[in-house]
């Protein structure tokens, strides 16, 4: 089913509340998620320890596959009216769930209603930014948050005696000399290419996105990534593909493990990729912060994020979100906090956390595990680097890799395939406005 169409079904689902039963003395929370391997491993115990903190509520985390299988579970679990208490949704789902009025219960409405001291002010203000109103009200909780970095093959810039570099102009210049010192098919590529070279860029350098704020002021955005420095940008990739001085690997993370082979000696992508680095690598690595053009007015600026948040579903009862609003209150505890950042690498939400990791020395030997946490809080987010909030944003993003795809590809100029994305992605966005339940 297209995302599109999940407001409506939501709010016909609301009608049929789900509750636990009253011969239970213990209330269940269902929290259904999308996490696998080690980090399934941490949503068990953070599951386990709040079940054993208590005796009122017991929280039962289900998987559900990946993101989108998670999402499409949320969808049919919303006609069938019995979805869970709590549901993990990935960034680019927001708006999304936004439009769902009545399906969803926000957070900020949720902790007030249950009586559970609730300050936004404790969480950093570049991850919750992402999921809260214009006016700071927290619409959904952040729990798996990463950003995008640089990952660099420290072994084979020394061999080619290049320096790690810090500005976009470096990064092609260190490109094209490890190329000569024998990475033939490839100097450097990344991941989630509209992440990387038109989301992240475009708040990295404090331009727009889309207006609105980039769409999170509203569904009636539009989209704005065509001007002169994203233009600017895709030309350089362009021109540096034709001798795989920078080499393609696709939309999504497929390509990562060129970085991990050693073909690709810099590559930028998330920094969740750091356990298949540290597992698989074998060889000195870093992760670095993006590069920036320099002559780019204020850059770098900020990053925003990637991952998930958690949603609290409507049509439950007080008790049952009574239940959930202590246990979100449990998540946001400094140490599990500190937990949860040092068992998946996935970043700390709260000041107070990221304060005692650093106290801790926990950055001393591992640093790159605190570079999306500097990006992140590089300064103080602006209107194009609060977050992005774009109906429909899964099928935007192949519209814009197909159309930078086409580029790559020589068939379109860079101005072109902006032109094209930018126009293609307003019809979508349209379409959404007109669907979404307000």
């Amino acid at each position: 089913m297209a995302l599109r169409h999940f407001g409506a079904a939501a709010a016909f689902a609301i009608t049929v509340g789900m509750s636990a039963s009253p011969a239970l003395a213990v209330t269940e929370i269902q929290w259904w998620h999308a996490m696998t391997g080690a980090n399934n491993d941490v949503i068990v115990k953070l599951a386990t320890d709040f079940n054993a903190s208590q005796s009122d509520y017991k929280v039962i985390p289900t998987y559900k596959g990946n993101y989108p299988d998670t999402m499409n579970a949320g969808i049919a679990a919303f006609r069938a009216g019995n979805a869970p208490h709590i549901m993990q949704v990935f960034e680019v789902g927001t708006a999304t769930m936004m439009a769902a009025t009545g399906a969803v219960k926000p957070v900020y409405k949720l902790m007030a209603e249950a009586g559970e001291k609730f300050d936004p002010k404790i969480y950093l203000p570049a991850i919750t930014g992402y999921y809260s109103t214009s006016k700071g009200e927290m619409l959904s909780f952040p729990f798996n948050s990463s950003s995008t970095v640089m990952w660099v093959n420290l072994d084979e810039l020394k061999k080619a005696n290049v320096e790690i570099p810090k500005t976009w102009p470096e990064t092609f210049e260190a490109a094209k000399k490890l190329k000569a010192a024998g990475h033939d098919t490839c100097g450097f590529s990344g991941s989630w290419v509209t992440w990387v070279n038109l989301e992240q860029l475009s708040a990295w350098h404090n331009v727009p996105l889309a207006s609105k704020a980039n769409g999170l002021d509203g569904f009636d955005t539009v989209l704005e990534f065509n001007g002169p420095l994203q233009v600017k940008h895709l030309e350089t990739l362009v021109e540096l593909q034709k001798t795989k001085t920078y080499d393609y690997a696709g939309r999504t993370n497929t390509g990562e493990g060129r970085f991990t082979s050693g073909e690709c000696p810099i590559y930028l992508t998330s920094s969740a990729f750091f356990g298949n680095v540290k597992a698989q690598a074998k060889f000195a690595f870093t992760a670095v912060p993006m590069p920036y053009y320099p002559d780019a007015k204020g850059a770098p600026q900020n990053s925003i994020i990637g991952g998930a948040s958690l949603w609290v579903m409507g049509g439950k009862s007080a008790e049952e979100y009574k239940g959930v609003a202590k246990f979100l209150t449990f998540l946001s505890d400094t140490d599990r906090q500190v937990y949860i950042h040092k068992a998946s690498g996935y970043l700390p939400i709260t000041k107070a956390a990221y304060a005692k990791a650093k106290e801790e020395g926990f950055y001393k030997d591992q640093p790159y595990l605190e570079t999306p946490l500097l990006e992140l809080t590089n300064k103080e987010p602006t209107e194009n680097s609060r977050g992005l909030r774009l109906g429909n944003m899964v099928q935007l993003r192949d519209v814009w890799s197909e159309e930078i795809e086409q580029a790559l590809a020589g068939k379109k100029t860079a101005k072109q395939a902006l032109d094209a994305a930018v126009e293609r992605g307003n019809t979508m966005l349209r379409q959404f406005e007109k669907t979404a339940v307000k």
